[in-house]
């Protein structure tokens, strides 16, 4: 069974209908590339899968999202849950303002009770090892987080949602504010995470969709036109709009 699937999903912002009949599966521990132009949905897609545009006014849903089988539109759907089980990565780094171990624990407090001390310093210590970070930060826990590099920004706040153990990362364009080598140094990373975390990420960047994605999913003006494996996407698609795209006759 995949980890994901979404089957005659739309989702309307007010009159605006934002996703039209979607239909994919998104295969556990594997990474998937959700590409596309500017506005045709790719963000609002990956917002599905842990119920973010619910935080947006007049957003309606409709059809079915499944995860590990249950239906997370449901009404009785623990929101709470999901999004400790869904975590995202945005764009821009968002650390808080605090220190190095305190950003990785934040969720850990808020999900746990009674953590001791010895229990968290092991989640940081795991959490940091996970995002190749923890030879350089070891010995600067207690520094702000915000003094961070963009690039190291970014894995912290990987490694903020690796220490509330989820199952799927969602990343949208994760690599945008990166030079060219902090972001291979990120989809090195992806690349390791795939061992124990089902990946999608969101990205303008074809080039790095090739790198790093096991299956891509091309999306235009709100539908999903044509999902699979990486390298017949981009070597022999089936769509003829998606040749367009690839090519660059548009986007």
């Amino acid at each position: 069974m995949p980890k994901i699937m979404t089957s005659g999903l739309n989702l309307w912002y007010g009159p605006f209908h934002a996703l039209k009949d979607v239909n994919s599966s998104f295969a556990e521990k594997k990474i998937t590339a959700i590409i596309g132009p500017s506005g045709c949905g790719k963000s609002t897609l990956l917002r599905v899968f842990n119920r973010m545009n619910d935080l947006i006014e007049g957003v309606r849903v409709s059809g079915e999202v499944s995860i590990d089988g249950e239906n997370i539109v449901n009404a009785g759907t623990d929101l709470v849950l999901l999004r400790k089980k869904v975590g995202m990565v945005f764009q821009r780094p968002n650390p808080f303002p605090l220190s190095i171990y305190e950003n990785i624990v934040f969720g850990e407090r808020i999900h746990g009770e009674r953590i001791k001390r010895d229990e968290l310093d092991a989640s940081v210590e795991m959490s940091l090892k996970s995002v190749l970070l923890w030879d350089e930060l070891k010995d600067r826990l207690n520094m702000p987080a915000l003094r961070l590099s963009l690039e190291q920004k970014q894995r912290l706040c990987i490694a903020r949602l690796i220490a509330v153990k989820p199952d799927v990362l969602l990343m949208d364009e994760p690599c945008s504010t990166l030079d060219p080598q902090a972001t291979a140094r990120v989809e090195e990373l992806m690349r390791e995470l795939k061992n124990s975390y089902t990946i999608i990420i969101v990205t303008h960047n074809m080039q790095q969709a090739a790198r790093v994605s096991d299956d891509t999913g091309f999306m235009l003006l709100g539908e999903l036109i044509e999902f699979g494996r990486t390298e017949d996407i981009f070597t022999a698609p089936a769509e003829k709009r998606t040749e367009d795209y690839i090519t660059g006759r548009y986007g």
